[in-house]
């Protein structure tokens, strides 16, 4: 099969479409999308750097990232059972457990990057 722009633009569409899902059918993307425009005006506000930049935007592509295969995890382990079961659970835990930790992660870089321009 050769390379074909129509599929490719396709499946833009199809990624565009599950990063809405997210965000309108999880909380903690509300919070995540609040946290991102707080940032990115306190980033203008600051005059930042564009390294700071940089790893502003790698902390936040991370919690986005993980929110969203979080999420899919979670769709696809209510597809496979409604019941509670005990592996379905640990698997919903430990995908949390991976979006607490790009969050944790993302609020330390933006300690580095905002307190030393507010320290001054």
């Amino acid at each position: 099969m050769g390379f074909s722009l129509k599929e490719r633009l396709r499946s833009f569409t199809h990624a565009f479409r599950g990063l809405g899902l997210v965000v309108r059918s999880q909380h903690n993307a509300w919070i995540h999308a609040a946290a991102t425009v707080i940032v990115i005006v306190a980033g203008i506000c600051t005059r930042l750097a564009a390294w700071e930049w940089c790893a502003l935007t790698f902390a936040i592509g991370l919690v986005w990232v993980a929110e969203t295969l979080n999420t899919a995890l979670e769709f696809l382990a209510n597809d496979v059972s409604r019941e509670k079961r005990e592996l379905i659970g640990k698997s919903k835990d430990a995908g949390a457990a991976g979006v607490l930790l790009a969050a944790i992660c993302s609020v330390i870089i933006g300690l580095f990057v905002f307190l030393p321009h507010w320290l001054k």
